[in-house]
């Protein structure tokens, strides 16, 4: 046979006729020569994933499919949602479990992808965040926290907005607001009680609120660091289906990777960037 009628491994030069071949970059391969050169290492047995396994692949790191399980309760990842923790790689119920955080109420996990309520560090189901006085959801409505309760706003007017103004006559030092004379001590942010009287506030519903209430109580919430997203500082933010970021923190769930500018597929109510979003 002539050298221009053979079809030889690139590598070990053995003929190719007749066998199994794999091509890299317009190059044939014997499946032994292409293992040994080319195929990943498994994370989950450390084996070499060979010409006849699905090799799965996420951040650069590669596992066979019978490998790529929950590393908390083996549990298979194939074709389903996971979350990675400290290089980690968690179904969504054992990340849950760990690491999402608990209903102040019902003392319940409060599962990813779920609508939750969260103040103050403070975390409810949305059924379970209830207005102390009438003890109805109180959902997405304005709030108003008071001692160790939370009040929808007529329920805290008939109990409490009797309590705003001061009865006495003012002498000195009045402050005027909404036309109405106060005393400077008496003109109070409506949620903390803080004086406002020389301080930068805001109103809501003809309530004034100190700026920090205003923005916790009624500002949009970052979905990803959950603190209040305010215009008062000039923050810019990124808005998608009626969810809100601030700029930096609008990033691939997966690889962290900032998605500012950049395209981006959604998984439930997750956001990847193309790459993680392809592996997934």
């Amino acid at each position: 046979m002539s050298t221009s009628e053979r079809f030889d491994c690139h590598y070990c030069k053995e003929s190719l006729l007749g066998k199994k071949y794999i091509m890299k970059e317009d190059t044939q391969y014997c499946t032994k020569c292409y293992e040994n050169l080319f195929a990943n290492c498994c994370e989950g047995c450390s084996l070499a994933i060979g010409c006849n396994s699905k090799d799965l692949s996420y951040k650069d790191h590669h596992w066979h499919d019978q490998c790529f399980k929950c590393a908390k309760c083996s549990r298979s990842l194939v074709e389903k949602a996971f979350a990675a923790k400290d290089d980690l790689l968690l179904c969504t119920e054992c990340y849950a479990n760990d690491y999402s955080s608990k209903c102040t109420t019902c003392k319940k996990t409060v599962m990813p992808g779920s609508r939750k309520m969260e103040y103050k560090g403070n975390s409810w189901h949305e059924t379970c965040f209830l207005c102390h006085r009438c003890q109805q959801p109180i959902g997405t409505k304005s709030f108003i926290p008071k001692d160790t309760g939370y009040f929808c706003v007529p329920c805290f007017e008939k109990q409490f907005a009797y309590q705003i103004r001061g009865r006495t006559a003012i002498t000195t030092g009045g402050v005027t607001y909404q036309d109405k004379p106060w005393h400077r001590e008496c003109f109070l942010c409506i949620s903390c009680r803080k004086q406002l009287s020389g301080q930068r506030f805001t109103s809501r519903e003809n309530y004034p609120y100190c700026l920090e209430c205003f923005s916790n109580l009624y500002a949009k919430k970052c979905v990803g660091c959950t603190k209040a997203i305010t215009s008062l500082a000039g923050a810019k933010y990124i808005s998608f289906e009626e969810r809100q970021w601030h700029s930096e923190c609008f990033t691939c769930m997966q690889c962290s990777v900032s998605l500012v500018g950049r395209g981006f597929l959604t998984q439930r109510d997750n956001i990847l960037c193309t790459d993680c979003g392809r592996e997934k």
